[in-house]
C-alpha cells in the first residue's frame, strides 16, 4: 500500500482519515459553531463573503502545533508552523478556484463536522483533471495549497464548519513566512491544555 508521504510527493495532495478523533473533532464543532451563532466572528472574508470566519483562534492555533508532528510523519518533511483558520460555511457558500499565498506551502484542510446529507468534496487540481475529494468529520486533505489549485462547488447543506492548518517547508522557498511573519503563534497555555485533553484518544 502506498504511504501518505509517498502519495502527497506524487501528488501534491493526500486524504489524512481520521486524523482527529470524533471527540475531539465534536468539541472542536460546538466550539466554532458557538461562536458563529453568538456573532464572535468576522462576518467573511475576500473568498467567502458573508461567511464567519477566524485568523489564529487560541484554541485552534494550539490545533495548528499539537498536530505538527503528525503532519511532518504524513508529508517527510520538517515544517514551521504559520496560521490557523476556520470557516462556519452556510448553505449556498461556494469557494472560487484559486491557490494560496506562500505562508500556505503545505496546507490541512479540516473537517470538524457537518449539517449535511451528503459530503461537500473540495476539488483539486494537481495536474490535467481536476479530482473531487470528499472529507468526513475528522478527515483531513494535506495539500501544497501554493500550488495545487482547489476549490468547492456550492454548499447544498446547512453548515459545516472546516479549520486550515497552514506551514512552510523548513527548508524551503517560503520559510520566511514562519508564524506567518508574526512574533509567534497565537496559542495560550489555557488553549494548549484544552487541546492535550481533547487530542488524548478516548479512554487513554
Amino acid at each position: 500500500m502506498t504511504s501518505t508521504k509517498d502519495r502527497f510527493a506524487a501528488d501534491r495532495y493526500a486524504v489524512v482519515r481520521g486524523l482527529v478523533h470524533a471527540r475531539a473533532c465534536a468539541f472542536l464543532y460546538h466550539y466554532v459553531t458557538g461562536l458563529a451563532q453568538h456573532g464572535r466572528l468576522v462576518t467573511g472574508d475576500e473568498q467567502v463573503p458573508d461567511t464567519p470566519c477566524r485568523y489564529a483562534d487560541p484554541l485552534v492555533e494550539s490545533l495548528l502545533l499539537k498536530l505538527q508532528p503528525r503532519i511532518e510523519a504524513e508529508c517527510g518533511l520538517s515544517l514551521h508552523p504559520t496560521y490557523s483558520y476556520f470557516r462556519v460555511y452556510k448553505h449556498g457558500d461556494h469557494l472560487p478556484r484559486h491557490s494560496d499565498r506562500p505562508s500556505c506551502e503545505i496546507s490541512v484542510t479540516l473537517n470538524l463536522g457537518q449539517q449535511a446529507a451528503a459530503p461537500w468534496a473540495i476539488w483539486v487540481q494537481p495536474g490535467i483533471e481536476a479530482i473531487a475529494v470528499d472529507l468526513a468529520p475528522g478527515d483531513g486533505m494535506l495539500y501544497r495549497g501554493t500550488e495545487v489549485p482547489h476549490w468547492r462547488d456550492s454548499f447544498a447543506g446547512e453548515c459545516i464548519a472546516q479549520v486550515f492548518l497552514h506551514y512552510v517547508d523548513q527548508d524551503g522557498p517560503c520559510m520566511e513566512w514562519k508564524f506567518d511573519k508574526r512574533v509567534g503563534p497565537g496559542n495560550t497555555p489555557h488553549a494548549d491544555a484544552i487541546m492535550q485533553k481533547l487530542l488524548a484518544q478516548p479512554g487513554a
